[in-house]
């Protein structure tokens, strides 16, 4: 082989701490390599087909497609080979020699202790290559792109020390070729039978011949025999797939080594003629927060593979969601611009959407285990659902779990059904309160009128709860209502006023106008409550005023709020605004009512504006008291 424009190029820094790893870190499942190779060629025949569809001299007049695994025991190698895509020499130092296509700097951030014994996180992180120098001490690759020039070949090899050598070659034939040197002590990898069981095991769904290397010792030749059933899985008949090939078909199309939590195979006729296979993970990948990072199912036509994350077929809150499509009604022609406009693409996104949503329902009905492990990965993504689907939001609204006054823990496990099972006979509304914290909720002096009836309230402490919670409109016809705002209906559930109430009104009027003339213009209305037990006085919105956690959320987005003008309402059986009603001295009366408006105004809000203040009074006040 004649070798031209040698040259040796140091790998990214972070692939030389990945393939420090790889050699020197012991794996409980070497024999993963094998699949993200395999993985790897079957996914570059795919993107040949689609290529070839708008380009068929790709085929390069050869349009059956493999996978074929030779052994040497000689000289202690295995070679995969493949006709597909192939590579130029700049995808190879980009796909190869860097971590633009890999995710390589995320792993390695996820990597220590324990962790560096957990194979499936190679998968997870799609850095599948690499994982051959789990068992190869040299890895050399041979790849020509489809519709190159013969001399445009590429030739790679790296011991995984930090370098790799490049250089173009003469390759007839279009494809990859990977070399597997082995290490001493992996010589289970050079006996046939152990790779055809690997490969049974791991890719005998793949819809692409694998095929091995066999020799007619009685005629002294050497022959191709296909050792996977290469079918598509998801054309086969659900009766005839066991939960193993499911499971293993999930990790091959996510490069995921961890069992999926649930998955949903169906074929439908009629107006649209599809097939679908969904699956709902068990763990949330490293970049399920980013947005930017691609997401979606696999796009198949008539069995040809056409697109890879494909984003219209579900809406955002489900991009979790992995699997793939297979439409008959869609052209093989098909391209990105047509699929976003396409009608059928909308009844496609209608329908997998509710498939997905009766998946996780289904799930939450006969597996309570499971479904609380989905809620802790995925449950902040799915609340995402409420605003941006209002078709679906009595049934996203059944998927949501709480933390309440009534369960006091953090975990969110409690359902809206739960709630509605536990109302009060007179209780017309499903009350909540948002805050920053579990604390902050669990602690909130809006509870207490609450706790005192024995009335359940939801405890919502994730950023995006205040944001879901101003679309959730009622659920089973009840409707939804913030303890922290001012609510008509809370009269129902309180007692009516008795002589001793009225009497108690009719004295406090002086204190309240004093109040009043005192706070001016800084809160909309001050007046008593008897929706408080140990607390002297708390702040409360008007049903149509912005709430706190939503102006703090504006706030973070970095958008103008309008000042909340807040409801001041005065507890008058506390001790402390007793005595306070009793201080002439209009100077003293102002400290104690300031911290008094200041305490509400932590409790609701969480922070003060000027906090050395507060406890410059509240120090001042303590002395004076002290003194006395």
């Amino acid at each position: 082989m004649t070798m031209r424009g040698e040259e040796t190029r140091g790998f990214q820094s972070e692939v030389k701490q990945l393939l420090h790893l790889m050699v020197h870190s012991l794996y409980s499942n070497k024999e993963i390599f094998l699949r993200e190779l395999v993985s790897n060629a079957a996914d570059a025949a795919d993107k040949l087909r689609f290529c070839a569809l708008s380009k068929p001299e790709l085929f390069e007049g050869n349009s059956d497609l493999y996978v074929r695994i030779a052994i040497n025991k000689e000289k202690r190698t295995l070679t995969l080979t493949d006709n597909g895509i192939g590579m130029y020499r700049n995808e190879v130092i980009e796909n190869l020699g860097t971590i633009a296509k890999s995710g390589t700097k995320a792993f390695l951030k996820s990597m220590s202790g324990e962790q560096l014994k957990n194979n499936h996180l190679i998968g997870q992180f799609g850095v599948g290559f690499y994982s051959a120098f789990i068992v190869a001490y040299k890895v050399t690759l041979l790849t020509r792109a489809a519709g190159a020039k013969i001399n445009e070949g590429v030739y790679w090899e790296s011991t995984g020390e930090g370098e790799y050598t490049l250089a173009d070659i003469e390759k007839i034939n279009r494809g990859t070729e990977i070399t597997l040197y082995f290490r001493e002590g992996e010589d289970d990898f050079l006996d046939e039978w152990y790779v055809r069981k690997v490969i049974s095991k791991y890719s005998d769904h793949i819809a692409l011949p694998i095929e091995i290397e066999t020799k007619d010792e009685k005629n002294n030749l050497f022959k191709w025999e296909k050792i996977n059933k290469a079918t598509a899985l998801w054309k086969r008949n659900k009766a005839e797939i066991n939960d193993t090939e499911y499971k293993e078909f999930y990790k091959y199309i996510t490069h995921d080594s961890s069992d999926p939590i649930t998955w949903s195979h169906n074929h439908v006729e009629g107006t649209q003629e599809y097939t679908s296979l969904l699956y709902i993970p068990s763990k949330a990948p490293f970049d399920a927060w980013n947005r930017d990072s691609k997401q979606g199912l696999k796009l198949y036509v008539q069995r040809v593979f056409i697109m890879d994350n494909v984003e219209q077929f579900m809406p955002n809150y489900l991009r979790f969601v992995r699997g793939l499509v297979d439409s008959n009604d869609l052209p093989l022609n098909v391209s990105r611009e047509i699929l976003q406009d396409s009608r059928i693409t909308q009844n496609l996104r209608t329908s997998l959407t509710k498939r997905s949503l009766q998946m996780l329902e289904k799930l939450a009905k006969d597996d309570q285990e499971k479904y609380d492990q989905f809620w802790k990965e995925f449950g902040l993504i799915l609340k995402e659902g409420p605003a941006t689907d209002q078709a679906n939001q009595q049934i996203l609204a059944k998927l949501l779990r709480f933390s309440t006054t009534y369960s006091a823990d953090t975990k969110q496990s409690v359902s809206l059904d739960d709630y509605l099972h536990r109302m009060q006979k007179d209780q017309d509304k499903i009350y909540y309160i948002t805050a920053d914290s579990f604390a902050a909720a669990k602690s909130s002096p809006h509870l207490e009128f609450f706790r005192k009836k024995n009335i359940e309230v939801l405890l919502c402490f994730d950023r995006i709860d205040e944001w879901m919670m101003n679309y959730l409109i009622n659920f089973h016809g009840k409707t939804f209502q913030s303890v922290s705002k001012e609510d008509e209906s809370l009269n129902k559930l309180t007692d009516e006023k008795t002589i001793e109430q009225k009497e108690t009104e009719k004295a406090f009027g002086p204190f309240i106008e004093r109040l009043k003339n005192l706070l001016n213009n800084r809160v909309k209305e001050v007046r008593l409550t008897n929706r408080l037990t140990d607390t002297p006085a708390i702040l409360t919105t008007d049903s149509n005023e912005m709430s706190t956690q939503m102006a703090k959320l504006f706030t973070a987005a970095g958008q103008n709020v309008p000042e909340v003008k807040y409801i001041f309402e005065i507890n008058p059986q506390h001790l402390l605004i007793k005595r306070v009603t009793e201080i002439e001295d209009e100077k003293l009366f102002s400290e104690w009512i300031e911290l008094l408006f200041d305490q509400a105004l932590l409790a609701e809000r969480g922070t003060l504006e000027d906090p050395n203040q507060f406890i410059h009074r509240m120090n001042g006040l303590l002395i004076k008291s002290l003194v006395k």
